[in-house]
């Protein structure tokens, strides 16, 4: 494997992977229907606004409607008085004469003002009601154009722009406890990036003098003498080497050279783990050195079985579920609590049968508990090679359930115990055995010389004290 995360055999076929999706923003033209605003950048101004001064292109032509925004009202039809030349009538016969004393309409007696002529019937009328007319639309236009006014004065209040407004002032203080942020900044500076030719994958620094711990598939393919770096959250790099590697756990050891004062990790408790607890997942994936990630733990004790992709030695896990996202590269790399304390190693990922070349996450990872790792990284640290627990025998998956024992080992723990071929191991300690991987898994988790319980499918209990032996390298 290339620096990435290990992919499970059993139950699991194919990897995943896909080009980084792209989000394409869409922005047509403005809003209709609006109230006659423009936005910038819009393509055309708000249309049907409410017809107010300054609304948009044509604004404010003819009336206002009220309850049919936006609508447009020719000018109000002019009423055009008819004169029809009214006047007053005149006698039949002949012309009055003039002068004084004659009598007729158009003289009056001397110091006499005379009757006042009668007005021209029709006009006088029309020009009365023009008057009315005229003082109404002015009420009316009065009454309008100050509601009008008060609406786009109510409206148009003072502009804000968020380019004008005073950036806040940057953050100094420390983040709050327990969050991914705080977890982030403890944990970053003691993951590294493990380069080894063809990939990388991650790891965590265990010792101020360069002593990393990550799994063995990362490293595996440089083990007899190929070059490793390791690449610090600073940016240095230091050419280093394995000090032991244990391929049935998946773990390694390597040793950054002329390094010292390194940060270093601090190791949890992955018994205290619970399922729905959060978690977060530091590493490279992809080559995206200090990524993190966070999620919960989905499942304990997870029986996972993963092979090399050279054709190494296959690995059966008993691992811790998650979904924060674990990707190619993240491999090697810390499973933290909330107080930054490392509970478990990432090392595989299940993804569906897609023909694809290179997984992906599809929020299914596994990482290897830490109370498991520690004992079996003690080990590679001072003596490069580890002890694998065993039982003694050889198992198969059960018909309805369990492992069934196909052989036992002579003077092996379960020979002692009293083991048999045949027998369908359905516990272990309290924990249910479905399969043979079960069984498995079960033994790995546990240390040399452990006490056990061990339930067969008859109702027989036996107690085992489990053995170990050397891991064989191949």
């Amino acid at each position: 494997m290339q620096g990435d995360a290990g992919q499970t055999t059993s139950g699991s076929a194919g990897v995943v992977q896909g080009d980084p999706g792209r989000t394409d923003f869409d922005s047509t033209g403005a809003a209709q229907g609006g109230t006659g605003q423009t936005g910038t950048g819009s393509f055309g101004a708000v249309q049907g606004g409410a017809g107010l001064p300054g609304a948009g292109a044509g604004a404010w032509q003819g009336g206002f409607h009220p309850g049919h925004p936006g609508s447009q009202t020719h000018p109000g039809s002019q009423t055009h008085a008819a004169d029809h030349g009214a006047s007053s009538p005149t006698p039949s016969g002949a012309m009055p004469p003039f002068g004084p004393g004659s009598p007729g309409p158009y003289y009056a007696p001397p110091g006499s003002l005379g009757p006042a002529p009668a007005p021209r019937r029709g006009r006088g009328k029309v020009v009365a009601g023009i008057a009315a007319l005229v003082l109404a639309v002015g009420g009316v236009a009065g009454g309008v154009g100050g509601y009008v006014g008060y609406e786009a004065a109510d409206r148009s209040g003072p502009v804000v722009n968020a380019l004008n407004q005073v950036p806040p002032a940057q953050q100094t203080g420390s983040s709050p406890d327990g969050s991914i942020e705080q977890v982030a900044a403890r944990v970053l500076p003691t993951v590294v990036q493990v380069q080894v030719q063809g990939g990388a994958g991650s790891g965590f620094v265990l010792s101020s003098d360069g002593l990393v711990l990550t799994n063995n598939h990362v490293v595996e393919s440089a083990a007899n003498g190929g070059a490793i770096q390791v690449q610090l959250q600073d940016g240095r790099a230091f050419d280093a080497r394995v000090v032991g590697r244990d391929p049935t756990s998946d773990l390694a050891v390597v040793k950054a050279e002329d390094v010292s004062d390194l940060p270093t990790a601090e190791l949890g408790n992955s018994g205290d783990l619970r399922i729905g607890q959060q978690v977060v997942a530091v590493g490279s994936p992809f080559d995206l050195n200090g990524t993190v990630t966070s999620g919960i733990v989905s499942s304990l004790n997870r029986p996972v079985s993963a092979g090399s992709e050279r054709g190494g030695q296959a690995t059966v896990l008993n691992a811790i579920q998650t979904d924060a996202a674990i990707n190619p590269g993240n491999s090697g790399g810390p499973l933290v609590d909330m107080r930054g304390r490392v509970v478990g190693i990432n090392s595989a990922i299940y993804s569906p049968n897609t023909g694809q070349s290179q997984a992906g996450s599809v929020g299914i990872g596994f990482a290897i508990p830490i109370d498991q790792a520690r004992r079996t990284a003690k080990e590679l640290a001072e003596t490069g090679k580890a002890t694998q627990t065993v039982l003694g025998v050889q198992v198969t998956d059960a018909p309805r359930g369990g492992a069934q024992v196909s052989e036992v080992t002579s003077g092996s723990a379960a020979a002692s115990a009293g083991i048999r071929d045949g027998d369908v191991i359905t516990r272990f300690g309290d924990r249910p055995i479905d399969s043979s991987d079960a069984l498995v898994a079960a033994v790995r988790s546990r240390a040399p010389g452990d006490k056990v319980q061990l339930t067969t499918g008859d109702g027989r209990t036996v107690e085992v004290t489990l053995g170990g032996q050397p891991v064989e390298v191949r």
